[in-house]
């Protein structure tokens, strides 16, 4: 079937000329090398330290970096830095990642079903969009934040019910310029049904748009969780996040600054090795900027 073959050498485009373009991009490169460095240091280091980030060591407290075996130093109450950034990167990342995944999933199946059925429908479900899109995300997200029990799970899905707006217009638009093409018109000739054409023939067409959305969420995602963590409201400790560790620092800037600076050093990788990888997968599925 036609819409079939479309998918399958869209696929092909992705597997040969995208992957080439995207190994081309030079901070695409160096964002999927940060975010493997980030990745791997998470999930493993806390194993390697000798410390856990819950040990208090009360003599070492304000501990420099690099002071004997706590290796980025330690808080106020003597807890190992290193061990709290690493859990704490589990957390953010964790967050980041399924907050993507949530936001993504309600995104496209709102995008899809208003660009494909069009009139009162996409009326409707676009002026949803657009009244979630008339708060500013910051404030509605605080708004949700202060009523709801701050655990990791809570805070994943606020993150995402103020995080999926963006991905609905772009997949609203997309969808709009395809659903008149031969395969869309070809399906309804022989009677499959309009979930069967929405989500087995159209949205496998989408999968580049919404790689590269999804991708920008993840940082977006990060930045909110540490926005919100810092300001009180999200991970609350003793669970560390990158944004409550700098909650903890702010008082001690003038004495003690590598508390704020180091979080901050991992939150800035993290969001820019996501918008680096982004960038690059837009470019490498855009063939119209292939030479080819």
């Amino acid at each position: 079937m036609t819409a079939v073959s479309i998918s399958q050498n869209s696929h092909h485009w992705w597997n040969s000329r995208g992957m080439k373009r995207f190994a081309r991009h030079r901070l695409a490169m160096i964002g999927v090398l940060m975010l493997l460095i980030l990745t791997v240091a998470c999930i493993f280091g806390p194993y390697l330290l000798p410390y856990d980030n819950l040990f208090i060591d009360l003599p070492a407290r304000f501990a420099a970096p690099l002071t004997g075996d706590h290796y980025l130093g330690t808080d106020p109450l003597g807890r190992d830095i290193a061990a709290r950034l690493l859990m704490a990167g589990r957390i953010s990342l964790l967050v980041g990642f399924f907050a993507m995944v949530l936001s993504t999933l309600i995104g496209t199946v709102i995008g899809v079903v208003a660009g494909y059925y069009g009139g009162t429908v996409n009326s409707v479900l676009m002026r949803f969009v657009d009244a979630f899109l008339a708060f500013p995300s910051i404030f509605l997200l605080l708004a949700l934040a202060a009523f709801i029990n701050p655990s990791p799970v809570m805070i994943t899905v606020i993150i995402a019910v103020t995080s999926w707006m963006e991905i609905a217009r772009i997949v609203e638009a997309e969808v709009k310029s395809l659903r008149e093409r031969d395969f869309v018109l070809a399906g309804r000739m022989l009677g499959l049904s309009n979930m069967h054409i929405m989500f087995r023939e159209l949205l496998p067409n989408l999968v580049g748009p919404i790689i590269v959305a999804a991708t920008l969420t993840v940082a977006r995602a990060i930045l909110l969780e540490a926005y919100i963590s810092f300001l009180g409201y999200g991970i609350q400790p003793p669970l560390p996040s990158w944004g409550n560790m700098l909650n903890g620092a702010q008082q001690y800037l003038a004495t003690a600054p590598w508390l704020a600076i180091i979080p901050g050093i991992a939150i800035t990788m993290a969001v820019t090795s996501f918008n680096f990888i982004g960038d690059g997968l837009r470019d490498a599925l855009d063939a119209r900027t292939d030479p080819a």
